[in-house]
């Protein structure tokens, strides 16, 4: 399992060119013959240093059930050794160097770097040594936790239960590796809105606290596993506070992580739990309590400031400069109301803070932050004057759009500049606080665009709870170190290679497939953002039961390969892979058939209507019980806690919804709808020889007594699913037409359903243009009313003043979005069709007139810009299109509905003057807009919340999908 292959998978490892070996010394042995090599460190390295070597010996001991001596003296005679050291602090590893028998070229004196190297004779009595050597003491153990990886132990041994295959021989190879210094200088995680892991660090790691010592230990190793090596720790009423066990820090120094403090928690001070003790104690002069406003208390907030840096200035810390209010509220000024007086404030209290880090830390105070989150940011575009040394920590719109990007003059800064960046959220316009369900290609995508906007200096992570943010971490750690490894068309490998860690190379895959299509779905809808009626029920061959077929095929094949692991792998493949899926697909089940209950009641269905509220029932208990089963029964219930979609102090996911039951009576009758009408069959189906559709009626009893139904097609080449039987609640009938046997020609049709002494027509509308059209037809085919484009089939793309359209897989709803290139590019705004670069479509129109075409983009920001695109169809003049371009936190608004809905509808008109063949043109006007649909309705489209299914292309689709039948109760 140690085989030189593994190495690879380490991300931000880079091999070295090395000597020729022979054969029996290509792989460096840690264990052999149930005899495990020592490991050395000299006891005067820095005791992050000595405790992550202790890590290693335990990782071994792991994989080979034979656990390694660890010395702090050099044995007399050993043929082999592992030695480890940090260049300056190891007196043997500096002796390598100095002989230059140790290549530490790009490491020594970089950030966080680190060699691993076989060396022969590295001291007297030691024939062959494995040498782990840092830059310093995180690189020295970023190297420790590297060989861990490459013997089989995943970062995500105990915090995801990823079981460590045994193997008698250990093994690495003996070749050089290198890891040269991070992307990003400050890479780390806020652990926020935490109400499960508090209850679960209370139930199982420490029943006299709320997330201490013995929990951070066990961040603080993941953290390091995963080469991150900043905090900022948990601070909401429920949990403690971190300085309140000074072990806390102690213990994060002995790790080496940098604890840091969040936007509404100045200098490390958590202002939840310390500013009304301090106040009691500090009184005003009138005996009342000071309030939390600099403008009234400056000189008893300024002291409970400098008493935290006082007590915490021996330790490696990140310190939060600036002020908001209490508990994540807006920042208080009495006696500054407006803009430029609180802009004034501000400076008053970032030159204070800078004083007392001065007084208190010294030259050791650093880095120092500024964070412009919320109203602070409008503070900031006003005027604050933020010290060239302190980095600007950039947010995002905490749905993962960056709100604003250093210009150039901040890209200058000797501070430099850093995000922070939201995984999970709790607050407006929705919260999603439950499952990892950021596509990690909107991640690679804001997070490309950050670098290459020079912010670089430090990448904070809102994880939530830490626990099913596990996938989305690891791949923001990938990147924070190697920001360049991963491009726009292979996110995906990231998956594979990621799940292959995991759980065996022949899986990842597999699991890549299922992951991607997981955040597909929640791409087009969060399952915490779920609510009545999002997705259309008749429109689209049922556009929620599609989707929810889609997910139901996911669930599927995610069980299936559960059950084909290995028992070793089950908890983790849960924890990791199914929970997610399944609890998604329910939290999606029981909307749908509570949707479908509400429009059986307007559809005046009987027996239909109870058995979609019981269904919707079922899909919540059965949510239940798979949460139930993560906190009890996964790894002998060493969850309890930690994972739960409704705790009781913060907000929710979408619970049971309510639904309405219809009395029971001994009656019958039958009633009909039809695809594209909530209620009757007004509306035709339509079906074209293009797309080769596939439509619904639904046949269904108003009553609760059997009755007999039939359906007859009023011509042979109309096919049924069924022709009719017997019925207690109701049936859902698919219709197709036999494409080989009708004439061409547009005809009209029907099917006649009798059931009850009842008698109705479903109205059909069939088009073949015959089999020669459609394989002649070029470019996308006006079908039913509308053309329907996939933005990544382009049929030609044009580059032009230095920038591009590419195509990044895996982005958006669809299979790939369209993103404007490079990020940092210039706006077009003159002479579009000669200067910016294009995307072409052709596209084939049956019918003439304005039509309305919206373009699907991905809801990117520039606070301090715009969001700019434009279109035009063949040679006729260029509409601009201007979406939002800042984040209100309004609900309810554009922005509100652009972070639900995943995208932003564009939409501008087209003229078609004759039917036939025209080109519909994409321009970028500014960089790093991201579209992944387009639209056009020529009079027919129906509203529904996605765009539909993609119209017919000889090429990019040639045999349109027919609408497959979603979630159906059995027909009774």
């Amino acid at each position: 399992m140690a085989a030189a292959g593994a190495a690879p998978l380490i991300p931000g490892v880079l091999p070295t060119t090395a000597r020729a070996a022979s054969s029996d010394r290509a792989g460096f042995p840690l264990v052999r013959g149930g005899v495990a090599v020592d490991l050395f460190v000299d006891p005067a390295d820095d005791p992050a240093v000595v405790r992550a070597a202790g890590d290693l010996r335990a990782d071994i001991e792991r994989v080979s059930g034979i656990r390694p001596r660890l010395l702090h003296d050099l044995p007399g005679k050993a043929p082999l050794l592992v030695l480890v050291g940090t260049i300056g602090a190891s007196p043997v590893v500096d002796r390598l160097v100095k002989e230059g028998r140790l290549d530490v070229s790009r490491v020594k004196g970089r950030w966080e770097a680190s060699v691993t190297q076989v060396v022969d004779r590295p001291v007297r009595g030691v024939e062959r040594a494995l040498v782990i050597a840092g830059s310093d003491r995180r690189g020295t153990a970023y190297g420790i936790y590297d060989t861990s990886e490459r013997i089989g132990v995943s970062p995500w041994h105990w915090w995801a239960d990823v079981p460590v295959e045994h193997s008698d021989t250990v093994t690495v190879p003996a070749r050089t590796l290198k890891r040269y210094e991070p992307s990003v200088r400050y890479r780390g995680v806020f652990i926020n809105d935490e109400q499960n892991l508090t209850t679960w660090a209370h139930r199982t790691q420490e029943p006299d606290k709320n997330i201490g010592p013995e929990t951070y230990r066990r961040v603080f190793e993941l953290l390091l596993r995963l080469k991150a090596n900043y905090l900022w720790p948990a601070m909401h009423p429920y949990s403690d506070f971190f300085n309140k066990h000074r072990e806390n820090p102690e213990l994060a120094d002995r790790y080496g992580i940098v604890v840091g403090s969040s936007h509404p928690e100045a200098m490390l001070r958590n202002g939840v739990h310390e500013w009304d003790p301090w106040a009691r104690e500090h009184p005003a002069p009138d005996g009342g309590l000071p309030v939390y406003d600099y403008t009234v208390n400056p000189a008893v907030i300024s002291d409970y400031w400098r008493a935290r840096a006082r007590q915490n200035a021996g330790y490696e810390s990140s310190w939060t400069l600036g002020m908001r209010g209490l508990h994540d509220s807006a920042l208080e000024t009495k006696h500054a109301t407006t803009i430029p007086e609180k802009v004034v404030v501000m400076n008053d209290i970032i030159a204070d803070q800078r004083r007392l880090l001065t007084e208190e830390v010294g030259p050791s105070a650093e880095p120092q932050i500024f964070i412009p989150y919320k109203e602070v940011l409008e503070l900031y575009n006003a005027g604050v004057r933020v010290p060239d040394d302190v980095t600007l920590i950039w947010p995002d719109d905490n749905h993962g759009n960056m709100r604003q990007l250093p210009d150039e003059v901040e890209r200058r800064r000797p501070g430099g500049n850093g995000i922070y960046y939201h995984l999970s959220y709790w607050g407006r316009p929705k919260s999603y606080l439950w499952l990892d369900t950021t596509q990690l290609t909107k991640v690679w995508h804001e997070l490309r665009r950050v670098y290459e906007h020079g912010a670089d200096r430090m990448w904070i992570f809102n994880v939530g709870d830490l626990k099913s943010i596990e996938t989305g971490l690891s791949f923001s750690m990938d990147m924070a170190w190697d920001v360049d490894r991963w491009d726009a068309d292979d996110v995906e490998d990231f998956l594979v290679e990621w799940a292959g860690r995991q759980f065996g190379q022949r899986h990842g895959r597999e699991i890549a497939a299922i992951r991607t299509e997981y955040y597909r779905l929640a791409a087009e809808r969060r399952p915490e953002f779920i609510d009545r009626g999002t997705f259309s029920l008749v429109h689209h061959g049922d556009e929620a039961g599609r989707r929810m077929a889609a997910y139901g095929r996911l669930l599927e094949r995610t069980r299936a390969l559960g059950a084909r692991l290995p028992e070793a792998y089950r908890d983790a493949f849960y924890e990791l892979v199914e929970y997610p899926v399944h609890g998604a697909y329910l939290m999606n089940l029981k909307f749908y058939w509570a949707d479908r209950n509400a429009l059986a009641i307007r559809q005046g269905r009987g027996a239909g209507a109870n058995r979609f509220a019981d269904l919707s029932g079922a899909a919540h208990a059965e949510e239940v019980a798979i949460t139930k089963r993560y906190n009890t029964e996964i790894a002998g219930g060493k969850w309890d806690g930690i994972v739960n979609p409704y705790p009781s102090q913060i907000p929710k996911a979408p619970g049971r919804p309510t639904v309405t039951r219809v009395p029971v009576k001994d009656t019958s009758g039958a009633g009909v709808a039809a695809e594209g009408n909530e209620t009757g069959t007004d509306r035709p189906l339509s079906f074209t020889s293009y797309t080769r559709d596939r439509r619904f009626f639904d046949v269904f009893n108003t009553g609760f007594l059997a009755l007999d139904w039939t359906a007859e097609a009023s011509h042979p080449w109309v096919r049924l699913s069924t022709p009719g039987g017997v019925l207690t609640e109701q049936t859902r009938v698919w219709v197709e037409i036999d494409w080989e046997r009708v004439p061409e020609g547009a005809y009209d049709a029907k099917v006649t359903v009798t059931g009850a002494g009842q008698g109705f027509d479903v109205p059909l509308r069939v088009l073949n243009d015959g089999e020669r059209a459609r394989e002649r037809a070029r470019g996308f085919v006006e079908a039913h009313g509308y053309v329907s484009i996939d933005a990544a089939h382009f049929d030609r793309r044009l580059a032009r003043g230095g920038a591009r359209w590419r195509t990044v897989r895996g982005l958006g709803r669809r299979t790939a979005a369209m993103e404007a290139v490079p990020s940092t590019a210039q706006p077009i705004t003159e002479e579009l069709t000669r200067r910016a670069p294009e995307l072409r479509y052709r596209v084939r129109f049956t019918s003439t007139g304005d039509f309305p075409v919206t373009v699907f983009r991905l809801p990117s920001l520039d606070e301090r810009g715009h969001r700019r695109l434009a279109v035009a169809l063949d040679d006729r003049p260029v509409t601009v299109l201007s979406g939002q371009a800042v984040a209100t936190g309004n609900r309810g608004d554009a922005w509100a509905r652009n972070v639900e809905d995943g995208i932003e509808k564009l939409t501008a008109t087209v003229t078609v003057t004759e039917p036939g063949e025209h080109v519909l043109r994409l321009f970028m006007v500014d960089p790093a807009i991201a579209v992944d649909q387009i639209v056009i309705d020529t009079g027919g489209l129906p509203g529904s919340y996605l765009a539909p299914p993609e119209s017919y292309h000889r090429s990019f689709n040639p045999d349109p999908e027919p609408a497959g039948q979603g979630p159906e109760s059995p027909a009774r």
